[in-house]
């Protein structure tokens, strides 16, 4: 039987949201401001970064029981969240380069290219590939994640196997296929949802359900630019911490689509 004796103490708004402990997450190697801004910036991403997966995988498993309409909710709520992750590269950007350069020595070869939960994102939506596994050696639980996420339907899988539930022509080889690699440009898949946006009226959940993957993908698109202009404004041309090519790496990132089909179909409408 439970103790009565004392009364429960009352959940307080430090205690539900753990303020304590979150609050002493940030370790600073040295005593700069200018690196508090920085490490509570990419902490910060990574809390979002966490919740998107989330509503990624939720939106997921409505699409694959083809509840089309309930999935837009979550899938709406990722393109805010990443229009907040944009917005914040206007707050790192308040750092000089000769700020930045006074600690940057700490960061040592650590990189946010080596964020797991970003890759993960990248698996959820279908861009594929593997070499990511290799910076979370020494996380076996993040390694897991991203390797679930890597070996899995993506959401553009899951969209494409609705299609063919719905009656649509979709090949076979897309609908059993080895999950980890990326997704080939596929006519048939093109072919399908320009079928969908000639009668929206017809396939309205399927063409609200496109519009929403397009607005996922356009707001990566646009995070990622904006990630370029403060990168090239805080470093310039410089080597990556972790090694990458910095500028001109991140410029190579520009052009990825999660939804190849969705963008180019609009040429033949």
């Amino acid at each position: 039987m439970a103790d009565t004796s004392q009364p429960d103490t009352p959940m307080t708004y430090a205690r539900y949201l753990a303020l304590d402990r979150l609050l002493d997450c940030q370790d600073p190697q040295s005593d700069l401001d200018d690196e508090m801004l920085f490490i509570i910036i990419h902490q910060t991403k990574e809390l979002w970064l966490k919740q998107i997966i989330r509503e990624l995988q939720l939106a997921r498993s409505q699409i694959q029981n083809d509840a089309l309409v309930p999935a837009y909710k979550a899938l709406a709520r990722v393109s805010r969240i990443q229009a907040v992750m944009t917005l914040s590269w206007d707050v790192l950007s308040t750092m000089t380069p000769s700020e930045y350069t006074r600690f940057r020595h700490v960061l040592g070869p650590s990189s946010g290219f080596q964020s797991d939960q970003f890759r993960t994102v990248e698996y959820l939506l279908g861009l594929k590939a593997s070499a990511f596994l290799k910076y979370q050696e020494d996380r076996p639980d993040a390694h897991a994640a991203m390797t679930d996420a890597l070996i899995n339907p993506s959401i553009w899988d899951d969209a494409i196997a609705a299609l063919a539930r719905a009656g649509f022509q979709i090949p076979y080889a897309l609908l059993e296929r080895d999950w980890s690699q990326a997704h080939v440009f596929s006519p048939e898949v093109e072919a399908a949802f320009l079928t969908v946006y000639r009668n929206p009226d017809t396939y309205w959940e399927f063409y609200q359900l496109a519009e929403k993957l397009v607005d996922l993908d356009d707001a990566m698109a646009t995070w990622r630019h904006k990630h370029v202009l403060t990168v090239e404004r805080i470093i310039g041309g410089k080597t990556g911490t972790g090694g990458t090519a910095g500028v001109s790496y991140l410029n190579s990132t520009l052009s990825k689509r999660a939804f190849p089909e969705l963008w180019s179909l609009r040429t033949q409408l």
